[in-house]
Formats: structure tokens, C-alpha cells, sequence
């Protein structure tokens, strides 16, 4: 299996998803408590937000809302950019690539004051969530989201009623598949919510910190070998022998 298969093959294990929607679960709780209450995983919300505010002829807060829309967009069209522009050849896959990115997204969000700057962590972590959803949009073949629990609740449960009503066993993996995927968003929200109250904004490091264990998840073994042989030769290199002469 190529390199790029095998990074694919990764990218799709189910544990990687798991982990995933818990950093998606996560990031949801963290937005509705201590950024505006709101929810910058997904776009709906922001645009029924924008069509009332312009109702109600506010423009202002309309901009914002539509920041966010934008954001979200604009993660969609980063993910695509990179993986038809990457080149497959290279050490580090397009799929880690996408996580490097995120994590380096997230990673100062901490750093912001709440208040008068929420509008625009909540579209950085808007942009942050399309990346993801964009990216990692299969577990074990099956299309799922790690952002957002609507459309795994409807595969899931399609999958439940096909196993239990029409005798399908081959559903049986799938609705289980799904409804671990949404347990652990679910999951991901009630932890998020204990740690913030408990530690506060320094608990918000656990989102970066989940990505990056995705991140180890959906490398391939050929390329933590690689790894491991840059830093053997970086190491020697540093440990010269010292020579005869220079021996007093």
C-alpha cells in the first residue's frame, strides 16, 4: 500500500473520528460559554442570526454574522486549495497538513480577551471547523461530520431502523459507528464544560492538544520510521567525535 493510501486509510480509523468530534463537541461548548453563547461549528445558526439582524436593521451586528459565513467559507476553499495543490509526494500528508493548521489557528485563541473580540474567535473557529468537516469527511468509508451531529443522527438512525425492521446485519456496525461518533461529540461538550468551569480559558488547550493526537493517529508507520531517522541523523550530527589532536 502507497504511503498516501495508507495516510488515507488512517485518516478514516474510527478512533481518529472519535477523538475528532470530541475536540468538536469541545470547541461548541467552548464558544456558548465563554464566547457570546453561540455555536461556531456550524453555519446555520449564523445565518438565521444574519437574516434577523438585518431584519431588525442591524447592520453591525449583521457584519459580524456574516464574518463568521465568510470564515466557514473560506475554510471549505482552504481545505480543497490544499489537498488538490499538495504534493503527494511529500513527507507529511495533506490530511496533517490540515491539522497543523488548525492547531496553529486554535493554539493563540486563549490569549484573547473575552468581549469585544468573541465575533472574531467565533469565526476563527468557524474557519477552524470547516477545515476539519472538510478534511476528515469518512470513518470506515462511511460519510460522517466531526463538527456538527445532525447528519450522523440521520445516517445513524437510518442505519438502526434498516438493522432492526428490514433484517439488514450489515447495518449493525454502521448505526454503531455513528452513534459512537456522536457520544463522543457528545462527550467531548459535558468535559469541556466541567474543565472550563474547573481551570478556565488554560482548559481551552486541550482542543489543540486533541488535534495533535490525531495528528499521530493518521500518520503512517513509514513515516514515523522517517521520523525517527531524521532525528538519529540530526542527534549524530550534534555528537561529532573529537578528535586526537584536539584531546589535551
Amino acid at each position: 500500500m502507497s504511503s498516501d493510501l495508507s495516510q488515507n486509510a488512517n485518516a478514516e480509523r474510527l478512533v481518529a473520528a472519535c477523538v475528532l468530534s470530541m475536540v468538536g463537541g469541545f470547541l461548541d461548548i467552548y464558544t456558548y460559554l465563554c464566547r457570546g453563547k453561540v455555536f461556531a461549528n456550524a453555519v446555520t445558526g449564523n445565518m438565521v442570526l444574519f437574516g434577523f439582524n438585518l431584519a431588525n436593521l442591524e447592520w453591525g451586528s449583521a457584519g459580524k454574522y456574516l464574518v463568521a459565513i465568510f470564515s466557514y467559507a473560506l475554510g471549505v476553499f482552504a481545505a480543497e486549495w490544499i489537498h488538490r495543490n499538495y504534493p503527494s509526494s511529500h513527507r507529511i500528508g495533506w490530511h496533517q497538513t490540515i491539522l497543523i493548521l488548525e492547531t496553529a489557528c486554535l493554539a493563540p485563541i486563549v490569549f484573547i480577551p473575552y468581549g469585544d473580540l468573541d465575533f472574531a474567535v467565533n469565526s476563527l473557529i468557524s474557519f477552524v471547523c470547516a477545515l476539519q468537516v472538510q478534511t476528515f469527511r469518512r470513518v470506515h468509508g462511511l460519510p460522517f461530520a466531526s463538527t456538527m451531529c445532525t447528519g450522523n443522527l440521520r445516517s445513524g438512525t437510518e442505519a438502526l431502523f434498516r438493522h432492526f425492521i428490514n433484517g439488514e446485519s450489515t447495518e449493525r456496525n454502521k448505526f454503531l459507528r455513528y452513534y459512537l461518533v456522536i457520544a463522543c461529540f457528545i462527550a467531548g461538550a459535558a468535559l469541556g464544560a466541567i474543565l472550563l468551569r474547573e481551570f478556565g480559558p488554560p482548559a481551552f488547550f486541550l482542543a489543540p492538544g486533541g488535534l495533535l493526537i490525531v495528528f499521530l493517529l493518521v500518520t503512517t508507520k513509514r513515516q514515523i520510521a522517517s521520523f525517527r531517522r531524521k532525528l538519529r541523523k540530526a542527534f549524530s550530527g550534534k555528537r561529532s567525535p573529537m578528535k586526537n589532536g584536539d584531546a589535551k
